[in-house]
């Protein structure tokens, strides 16, 4: 179709290390998602990491990728690991 982006669905699962909790991480996640009407959760795991799962079209995917791997401003993002998976049955992004 004339003008159509590409809005191929794509869904992200991964892992965030750093100073990533205690620091609103969460929160951040969550409201950049909903900014990029994309579906999915994000916890803290005992580890001192966060977990996520990501899902909509692909190019908003990536703008919320780019945002990862800087994080909220009072978290210090080391790493993000990540990796393509299969969309889940969701409707909104939630703070597990």
């Amino acid at each position: 179709m004339f003008g159509r982006r590409n809005t191929k669905p794509q869904a992200c699962h991964g892992f965030v290390s750093g100073r990533v909790q205690s620091v609103a991480f969460r929160f951040y996640t969550r409201q950049e998602a909903t900014q990029l009407r994309l579906t999915g959760w994000v916890r803290n795991l005992e580890d001192g990491r966060v977990e996520f799962h990501v899902q909509g079209p692909a190019e908003r995917v990536g703008e919320f990728m780019a945002w990862i791997e800087k994080g909220p401003p009072l978290a210090q993002v080391q790493s993000v690991e990540s990796e393509e998976c299969e969309p889940e049955m969701l409707d909104v992004f939630d703070i597990l």
